[in-house]
């Protein structure tokens, strides 16, 4: 049942990660869940392999789609290096979810990275998988759906912690 409170989550990595098609994931499960939401991008040299961070903001009323620097609630990171290049953008008490936690050689495929990130990240949220599913659905052609629901299912299930941002 959507709050008062706005969620705010940054989404890193390079180029070519699948960074924007995350933040449609997640933007589209908080949808379904009956959130207003909002979200932007940034794509800086993304075709070379450059930075991508893209915002994603819910609620039950979200006037601006960019995320303040301070205030992320998450940031999820799918290149470690974009970690500390991005830390500035939590609030105290933010968490990183980072792909460290997530077993390379057990994806059905090694595109479907980001995807298995948002299952781990998932854990954080009060959205029902239902609207992750639905939103992978919706976000993914008929024949990519089944591999990148293992994606997120095997993500979902791992041991992975976030490191805390204190540390």
């Amino acid at each position: 049942m959507p709050t008062e409170r706005v969620t705010n989550i940054v989404v890193a990595g390079i180029g070519g990660q699948g960074v924007l098609r995350a933040t449609d994931i997640i933007a589209q499960a908080a949808f379904l869940t009956g959130y207003d939401v909002k979200k932007t991008e940034v794509h800086g040299m993304s075709q070379r392999g450059g930075s991508v961070v893209s915002d994603v903001r819910f609620g039950d009323c979200v006037l601006s789609p960019m995320v303040p620097d301070g205030e992320a609630d998450f940031l999820v990171v799918l290149e470690p290096t974009q970690a500390e290049a991005n830390r500035h953008r939590l609030k105290p008490g933010g968490v990183i979810v980072g792909c460290d936690g997530i077993d390379a050689a057990s994806l059905p495929n090694p595109r479907t990275l980001n995807v298995a990130l948002l299952g781990l990240f998932s854990r954080h949220l009060d959205l029902p998988v239902e609207a992750w599913h639905e939103a992978l659905r919706i976000c993914f052609p008929p024949h990519l759906y089944s591999i990148n629901i293992k994606a997120f299912e095997l993500g979902r299930q791992t041991d992975g912690k976030a490191p805390d941002v204190n540390e």
